[in-house]
C-alpha cells in the first residue's frame, strides 16, 4: 500500500475543504432563493460571499441578487457587526452611495448558518427544538444538538445576507430597477381591508385577489382563496348562541349553588340540633347518677 507524503495529504484535504465550502455557498444561495419564492417574494435580497459574495434583497421590489466581492477592504465595514444591524453601504462602490442595508444572516465556509443571539465569532453546539431558527424538527417534540455560527460578522463567512432598508441615489441593476409581483394576495379579511383601504361596512369578498389558472385547451378560469376571519351573519349567529349558552350556564350554576347552600344550611342545623340533644342527654344521665350516689351514701 502506497503512503502519501504529509505535504501531499495536506494539499488534498485543503482541496476537499475548498470544494465543500464552494458547494455549501451555492446551496445557501439556492436555499435563500427558494425560501423567498415560497414566501411570495416578500423581500428582495442580495448576498455577498466574504472573500466572495453577498446575497442582497430589496423588500420594496421583491428581488434578490448575488454579488461577488473580491476586495476584502470593501467588506471591512461589516466586520464586528451583529445580525439586524443597519450599515451604510457606501464603502462597496459609487453605485451604492446612500444605500443602507440590514444584516439578516449568513453562512460560514463550512455552510453552518448564523444564529441571532449567539454573541461569538465561532461555532457553538446548541440544543434546539421547535420554534428555534436553524432547526426544523422531524418528529413531534424532537430536540437536537446542532452546530450554529455566532451572529457577529467576520472574515470566515462565505455568504452574508443583506436587506436594503434605505434606497440610495442610483438603481442597482437586477435589484432595485425591476419589480417581482407577489405570487399570492392577502387571505385574511383585515389584511384585505388594509390593502384596499376598506371600511367595516364594505364587502371584502368583492376585493379578493384572484389567481388566474390558464391551461391549454381549457377555458380560462380564476381561483380565489377562502377568506379567513370573515364576519358573516352565520358567524354573528354562532357568537350570539355562544353568549346565550354562557348566560344559561351562569344562571344554572348560580341556582345550583343557591340550592346547595340551602341544603348545607339545613344539614348543619340538623347536625347542631342532634349534637345539642346528645349533650342534654349526657347531662341528664350524669345528674341522675349523681343523685343516685347521694341517696345511697345517705342510707348508709
Amino acid at each position: 500500500m502506497l503512503k502519501e507524503a504529509p505535504g501531499q495529504r495536506l494539499k488534498t484535504l485543503a482541496g476537499l475543504a475548498d470544494q465543500r465550502s464552494l458547494m455549501n455557498s451555492i446551496l445557501a444561495v439556492q436555499m435563500t432563493e427558494a425560501k423567498t419564492d415560497e414566501e411570495g417574494n416578500k423581500a428582495s435580497s442580495f448576498s455577498w460571499r466574504l472573500g466572495g459574495g453577498r446575497l442582497l434583497q430589496d423588500e420594496a421590489t421583491g428581488c434578490q441578487k448575488l454579488i461577488e466581492v473580491d476586495d476584502e477592504r470593501k467588506l471591512r465595514t461589516f466586520y464586528e457587526k451583529r445580525m439586524a444591524t443597519e450599515v451604510a453601504a457606501d464603502a462597496l462602490g459609487e453605485e451604492w452611495k446612500g444605500y443602507v442595508v440590514r444584516i439578516s444572516g449568513g453562512n460560514d465556509k463550512q455552510g453552518f448558518p448564523m444564529k441571532q443571539g449567539v454573541l461569538t465569532h465561532g461555532r457553538v453546539r446548541l440544543l434546539l427544538s421547535k420554534g428555534h431558527s436553524c432547526y426544523r424538527p422531524r418528529r413531534t417534540g424532537e430536540r437536537k444538538r446542532k452546530s450554529v455560527r455566532g451572529c457577529i460578522v467576520d472574515a470566515d463567512l462565505s455568504v452574508l445576507n443583506l436587506v436594503i432598508v434605505k434606497k440610495g441615489e442610483k438603481d442597482i441593476p437586477g435589484l432595485t430597477d425591476t419589480t417581482v409581483p407577489r405570487r399570492l394576495g392577502p387571505k385574511r379579511a383585515s389584511r384585505i381591508r388594509k390593502l384596499f383601504n376598506l371600511s367595516k361596512e364594505d364587502d371584502v369578498r368583492q376585493y379578493v385577489v384572484r389567481k388566474p389558472l390558464n391551461k391549454e385547451g381549457k377555458k380560462p378560469r380564476t381561483k380565489a382563496p377562502k377568506i379567513q376571519r370573515l364576519v358573516t351573519p352565520r358567524v354573528l349567529q354562532h357568537k350570539r348562541r355562544r353568549i346565550a349558552l354562557k348566560k344559561q350556564r351562569t344562571k344554572k350554576n348560580k341556582e345550583e349553588a343557591a340550592e346547595y347552600a340551602k341544603l348545607l344550611a339545613k344539614r348543619m342545623k340538623e347536625a347542631k340540633e342532634k349534637r345539642q340533644e346528645q349533650i342534654a342527654k349526657r347531662r341528664r344521665l350524669s345528674s341522675l347518677r349523681a343523685s343516685t350516689s347521694k341517696s345511697e351514701s345517705s342510707q348508709k
